[in-house]
């Protein structure tokens, strides 16, 4: 990986934990479903090396970061780099907990594949 990735997804969670801050979710949610997938610009770039990018973002990033931020990022990320990545976002009711993760096509990248049947869809963007 590189550090040119580290930090456009270090930069991507700063800009996605500003927005929720001071614009809220609605807004977030609106910057990941308006980001258009772009052509690959780099084919040797996969999902795994894009997913530790956002992660070690995290590492970095200088206050713990959730998962809708965390999400809202790689999403993006992805889909700059030509990867058509849905942000997922989902419920349970007892006890209620939310989450968000990131899923290219069938596929969980930034959490346990099992999260599908530990949560209820509640949206994709």
């Amino acid at each position: 990986m590189t550090k040119r990735l580290f930090l456009k997804a270090w930069f991507l969670l700063f800009y996605a934990d500003w927005l929720m801050r001071f614009r809220g979710f609605l807004r977030v949610h609106a910057l990941v479903r308006e980001e258009p997938v772009s052509p690959s610009t780099d084919p040797r770039v996969d999902l795994q090396q894009l997913s530790h990018a956002v992660d070690l973002g995290c590492v970095f990033y200088f206050k713990q970061v959730l998962c809708l931020q965390r999400s809202a990022a790689l999403a993006i990320l992805l889909r700059r780099h030509g990867w058509k990545g849905e942000m997922v976002i989902g419920a349970q009711l007892l006890p209620f907990l939310s989450h968000a993760w990131v899923e290219v096509g069938d596929q969980v990248v930034n959490d346990k594949p099992y999260i599908r049947n530990a949560f209820q869809v509640l949206d994709r963007c």
